[in-house]
């Protein structure tokens, strides 16, 4: 769940991002996992979703570092934080995200995904395939399509 004021625009990124509404001070806690906000599904339960909500999940989710066989989509703008290699947030502990620099308003928020994903490996177009592939493997029936 978010903690800052922030809204969706289009990103430079990709796609659609989440952005600052407020000035937000480095070291500021921006972001607390709360399952009243943040969803939790359970293996099985996807596998039982229509596709196009499968895809959804494979695009929208990150793996629960504590509960096996669990991802969790944000409900609020959060889900829509795009990865940068340099990100202005720390996400490294599971349950919590700072910013670690000041972020203006107006300023994307970006989060590494390998903080909290171990099954993320980046964004080249094989890398994009072998993390779909993982995923439909371990939660998703065959078929389902996790592209755009």
């Amino acid at each position: 769940m978010m903690l800052v004021r922030t809204y969706i625009a289009p990103s430079e990124i990709q796609g659609l991002g989440v952005f600052a509404g407020e000035f937000i001070p480095g070291g500021s806690h921006l972001w607390v996992l709360n399952p009243k906000f943040d969803i939790f599904l359970y293996r099985e339960e996807i596998a039982t979703l229509p596709a196009h909500m499968q895809d959804y999940v494979a695009r929208y989710s990150y793996p629960h570092l504590e509960i096996d066989g669990v991802r969790i989509v944000d409900c609020d703008d959060g889900k829509f934080m795009n990865h940068n290699v340099r990100p202005n947030t720390d996400f490294r502990v599971f349950d919590k995200g700072y910013a670690i620099v000041d972020i203006a308003a107006g300023e994307e928020i970006t989060c590494n995904y390998f903080e909290f994903d171990p099954e993320f490996r980046g964004f080249g177009e094989k890398a994009i395939d072998v993390a779909i592939s993982a995923m439909q493997a371990g939660h998703f029936r065959q078929g389902a399509v996790t592209q755009p």
